[in-house]
């Protein structure tokens, strides 16, 4: 695929790192405060869990489609941290 394709994947991808990374971080803040709502913490934890895998799914497919749709998938790099 093209280098503009493969630079917006990883844009996303660390997009997406930052965002599940700041959900996290918010929860940890809501749960350490003496006047949280139970519910919403449940709740929280409940949606950064499928934010996370939702999102590991959508990048699953990105990546794919950025490496140009190989016939095999030995033929899509693991790391795109580089």
């Amino acid at each position: 695929m093209t280098d503009t394709i493969m630079q917006t994947y990883k844009a996303v991808e660390r997009a997406m790192e930052e965002y599940n990374k700041a959900l996290l971080d918010h929860l940890d803040i809501l749960r350490s405060s003496e006047k949280s709502d139970p519910e919403k913490v449940t709740r929280l934890t409940q949606g950064a869990k499928a934010m996370r895998d939702s999102s590991a799914i959508y990048l699953t497919y990105a990546k794919f489609i950025a490496y140009g749709m190989p016939g095999s998938e030995e033929m899509v790099g693991d790391d795109l941290q580089g």
